[in-house]
């Protein structure tokens, strides 16, 4: 199985590098410190899978993701996070991620969720709570049931009003008691789950569902 590794941290890459060498039919082929060049290495080096960090400069990891899915089906992408939280997971796995594992997983884990992802099958850490799984399901159950505002979490739906009230990223996480990186992840999700691409199609979605007014 051929790897490629992408995360802005050089020991990071160089602990997964050591670790992946002493599994049998596995071979780091490449390494990137973000998410463009992630892209360019799949391009170049066709890896059968990616471990990929969420949070690198530049192109997001969710984004890369993204990318991945649609340029390079035949790739896997297997996101290596230290964020649990469900807005994360989900905005990975809506990004077309093939897995999800926690950076405090060890080795086996690791190997079992690599191996259980190139044989086309999706990994989810067992190490993510509960509530996270659950809130990925309720998600899952709206969407079929036809209620986009229902496919949000209650946290994601408070993100979504403040941001088409016009708040910043700042703002909303100091009104929130988040971290700036937590509502770019909810804003992140948020769109995946909508399908909306920008913050104007959320305003309009956000006026239309009734989250804030159409005068705001």
């Amino acid at each position: 199985m051929r790897i490629l590794l992408a995360d802005d941290h050089t020991l990071v890459r160089t602990g997964m590098r050591l670790l992946l060498e002493t599994m049998s039919d596995i071979v780091v082929v490449g390494e990137a410190s973000d998410g463009a060049s992630a892209l360019r290495l799949i391009e170049q080096l066709r890896p059968d899978a990616v471990l990929m960090d969420l949070a690198m400069p530049g192109m997001s990891g969710t984004e890369a993701v993204r990318q991945v899915a649609a340029r390079f089906p035949e790739t896997r992408v297997l996101v290596v996070s230290m964020h649990a939280d469900e807005a994360y997971v989900q905005a990975a796995l809506a990004a077309g991620a093939a897995g999800y594992l926690l950076k405090g997983a060890d080795k086996e884990e690791l190997e079992i969720a690599l191996r259980q992802v190139a044989r086309g099958e999706s990994y989810l850490s067992p190490a993510i709570s509960a509530a996270v799984v659950a809130a990925l399901a309720n998600a899952s159950t709206a969407d079929a049931i036809g209620s986009p505002l229902d496919a949000l979490t209650v946290r994601q739906q408070q993100v979504l009003q403040l941001v088409a009230e016009g708040l910043s990223t700042k703002r909303v996480a100091a009104q929130l008691g988040l971290s700036v990186k937590t509502v770019e992840a909810h804003r992140g999700a948020i769109m995946d789950r909508l399908g909306i691409r920008d913050l104007a199609g959320l305003v309009r979605f956000a006026v239309r569902v009734g989250l804030v007014s159409g005068g705001g």
